[in-house]
Order: C-alpha cells, then structure tokens, then sequence
C-alpha cells in the first residue's frame, strides 16, 4: 500500500470517528441531561441553605459547602463529558476487570481506610476523601448487565445462572460490609428488581416484604404477651395460618385442602379460647406449633397422595416463616447498639428525642414548619440554628421543607419521579440486553436511594446514612452518579445512532 493510500485510509477512519462522535452527541438524550442539572442545581441551593453562615454570605465561597459543591458538579460534567466521548463498546468490553478493579479497591479500603465514627470507608486522597462504595455501583451494574448479555444466557435456566448474579451483587456487599457501612451495602439489593425484571419469580420479592413484616412486627410487639408468647410471634403465627390458606387457594388451586385447613385452624382457636376462659389454655408456643405442625403433615400428606407439587409452596411459607421468626431476636440482639436504638425509634417502640431520635425528631420539626410554601429561601429557623445534625448531608431534605414547604418538596420529589421514569423509559426502548440490564440497574439505584432518604428524614424508615442524589453535599455520592447516568446516557446515544444509520 502506497504512503498516499494510508494517508487516505487514515483520514476516512479519523473523519468516520469525528462523524460517529457528532452523531452521539446529536443522539444523547438531553431532557435527562437538563433534569440531572436542575436537580443539581437545586442541590447546590439547598446546601447553601442548609450551611449558610451569615459571615460568609457568598454561594460560591470555598468556605461553604456550597462552594465546594459547585467544584464537585464542575468535575462532574467535566467527566460526564468525557465519558460520553469514549466508545461505548469499552463499557461492555471491560465490564468485568472494571468490576474486579473496584473489588480491589474496596478490599484496600478495609484495611487502609481511617476509622471515621466507627466505619472504615472513606480514603483519604489529600485534601479530598472519597467513598469507593459510591463508585462499586456503576461497576456493579455494569458486571450484572455484562453476566446478562452472555451468549444464551437466561436466568432462570439453571441455578448457576441464579448463582453467578448473586455472585456480583453480593461480593460488594461482604466487603462493604467489612467497612462496617450498613447503608451503603443495604442498596446493592435493590439489584433483585432488575433480577425480577429479567425473569427472577416474584415470589422472591413476596419472600423479602413477608420477611420484612415479620422481622417488623415482632420486634415492634415484643414487650406484651398474649397466651404466654411476645405479641409480635402471636400476631405473626396467626398470619402465617392466613398465608397457608391463601397460598394453598390461589396457588396451588387446591380448594378441598384450602377448606380443610381453615376448618382446622379456626376450630383449634376456638377451642384455645374457650379454655383460656377458663385459665387452661395452653402455653402459646406449643398450641401454634402443633396446630401448624399437624396443618403442615395433612399438606404433605395430600401432596404425596395427588403428587400436587404447588403445594410444596404452602408447607415452604410456612416451614421458613416460623424459623425466620424465631431467628429475628438473635439477629437483633447481633446488631449494633445504635443500629437497635434507631429501629427502635423508627418503630415508636422508645422515645429518645435529645439520643437517637434527635435528628428525625428535629427533622419533622422542621418540615412540619414548613407548611405549605415555606418560610422562605435562606429563612429557615430549625436549620439555620443548626438544630438538625447532618442536615446538608443525610437530611438536606429537611432544609427544603422547612424553608420552600409542601410546593417545594413535591417538586424535588416530582423531577425525582422524572428522572426515573425517563431511565426506565430508556431501558424499555433498548435493542441490546445489556443496555437494558444496566439502565434498570440505574433506575433501582434511584428508587432505593430517593424512598429511603425521604423516609429517613420523614420518621418511617431508620437511620442508614443513605444520601440523596444530587442533593446532599459530597463528591462521591456526585460522581457516583455521574457515572451511573452519564454511561447509560452514552450507551443509549449509541443504540439511537445505530438505529438511524
């Protein structure tokens, strides 16, 4: 080949990259670029607000976290401008040595980590400290939508497949863990959405909210008794009788047994109550154990004898609720101190409002303060007499209630709503797997992150030290997300651009 006929090769290659570059940044989907800057820039006003010292009035000064915020969103398009220049099948190609790269990173981070109230998370890079934790999500989502796009790959082929996600999503979690981060590892399982969306049975979520109401329950009643047991087992036995009926019905559409079950059930309680009117009723851990116990043998039974396998559901539910209630006390009873003291506030079970019940407690205070329209940009008097810890953190949502009230909240809340139903609707409108994978991995990030931080700072959920995105100060929480939408935004730009070619 002649030097003329490279130099021309050259120039058509260096043009057709020069063309692809243009088409993307014509493709990009910029009303979620505008809703990420609004939400942006309304985080800024509030950590100004949050932080604001009448000595330094200015926003942009460094002594403000404001200040210093503007600086992290400056970075933050500078690299979302960066990531939407790179090609986008690098995503995909080093989707796994990204994943283990921040595997590493955050086994470094247990060891080298200070220890920062009790957790060991944050590495300090002079005068800046960041949270890898932030950063494993992007490479998360990017390994789960890799596993996902594999050759034939369909999850409910074989429990290896089952295996090999839960693999990715719960390897960040151990080590997470490990930081002694509680919050941040609670958010990598917002991942089973995208393993329900992908063909995961929804009797796994059913499982993890049936879980939950159990462990809830039993500890919000544990202090009163009814026939010899803590009230939340009471009410909980009771559930479970409900659920094996209901299941047996809807389930395993076996009416007979469904009907002989509740006959069961009802008569044995009735038979409880009529002795204990008496003062002989019996002790509330052997009534429910042998009226579910012979409930579970009748079941099993039925099941040999019509080799109907859905009833192995039912005797499941059952079998598995009962020894997950009686494990609840000692996984309980294995958290922290201040991990008990904040579900036992969350629950209303003690009141501690000067202990650990300050910050919720101050933080409804000051949203209830805020009425409808607020007290007014820079007006707030909870926040700006600092009566809420955290408050340009954790709790910056307290700051817009207290100060732009109920109008203001509702609309964070609503772009917040925006932004995840247009990264749903990008997922929805994808061609690859993988793509879609990811971007449903982005939007349960979302979900988790917006429901759990409005529920911490409104009382209804305990305190995990879980940020709101885009709001609360801090790079690592920024770029973290930065990175999550800026490479869906890249990969989506490139689906659209190949789309119209």
């Amino acid at each position: 080949m002649t030097r003329n006929s490279l130099f021309q090769s050259e120039n058509r290659r260096l043009k057709k990259r020069t063309d692809d570059s243009e088409s993307v940044f014509k493709n990009v989907d910029w009303f979620t670029v505008i809703i990420f800057l609004l939400l942006v820039t309304a985080g800024v006003f509030s950590i100004y607000a949050a932080s604001y010292d009448y000595d330094q009035a200015n926003i942009l000064s460094f002594e403000e976290y404001s200040g210093k915020q503007v600086v992290w969103i400056g970075l933050s398009l500078l690299l979302g401008m960066i990531i939407l220049i790179i090609d986008a099948r690098m995503y995909e190609t080093y989707a796994y040595p990204i994943y283990l790269a921040l595997l590493c990173l955050l086994i470094v981070t247990i060891f080298i980590a200070p220890d920062i109230k009790g957790s060991r998370s944050w590495l300090k890079m002079g005068p800046m400290s960041l949270q890898p934790a932030e950063f494993a999500k992007f490479a998360t989502a990017l390994a789960l939508a890799k596993l996902f796009s594999g050759y034939n790959f369909i999850l409910n082929e074989s429990p290896r497949n089952y295996l090999k996600a839960l693999l990715i999503i719960f390897i960040p979690i151990v080590l997470i863990l490990a930081q002694k981060e509680t919050g941040s590892a609670l958010v990598y399982f917002s991942l089973f959405f995208v393993l329900y969306r992908e063909g995961m049975s929804g009797l796994v979520l059913f499982a993890a909210l049936l879980a939950v109401v159990i462990f809830v329950v039993a500890i919000k009643y544990s202090e009163t008794m009814i026939i010899g047991i803590p009230a939340g087992e009471f009410f909980i036995m009771c559930l479970i009788m409900v659920l094996a009926v209901g299941i047996t019905v809807v389930h395993a559409r076996r009416f007979t047994i469904a009907r002989n079950l509740f006959f069961w059930f009802a008569g044995t309680a009735l038979i409880e109550w009529l002795l204990s009117l008496v003062d002989l009723h019996l002790n509330g851990y052997t009534y429910f154990f042998s009226v579910l116990g012979i409930g579970m043998l009748y079941c099993l039974l039925e099941l040999l004898r019509l080799k109907a396998r859905k009833l192995i559901l039912t005797i499941a539910t059952v079998v598995m609720s009962i020894g997950f209630l009686m494990s609840v006390n000692l996984v309980f009873n294995h958290m922290m101190p201040h991990q008990q003291k904040r579900i036992k506030v969350a629950l209303n079970i003690v009141e501690d409002p000067r202990g650990d019940g300050y910050n919720v407690n101050q933080s409804k205070i000051a949203i209830g303060s805020g009425g409808l329209s607020g007290k007014g940009f820079l007006k707030g008097t909870q926040t700006k007499l600092k009566y809420v810890p955290e408050q340009h953190t954790d709790f910056i949502f307290c700051t817009i209630g207290e100060e732009e009230g109920f109008i203001g909240t509702s609309l964070v809340v609503l772009m917040f709503l925006i932004l995840i139903l247009r990264v749903i609707s990008i997922a929805e409108r994808q061609h690859t797997v993988f793509v879609r994978v990811y971007a449903y991995c982005v939007a349960s990030y979302l979900i988790f992150h917006f429901c759990i931080n409005i529920g911490m700072v409104i009382g209804i959920c305990p305190v995990i030290g879980i940020p709101l995105p885009f709001f609360s100060y801090g790079g690592s929480s920024l770029w973290g997300f930065t990175f999550l939408l800026f490479i869906l935004l890249r990969l989506d730009a490139t689906g659209r651009t190949r789309r119209t070619q």
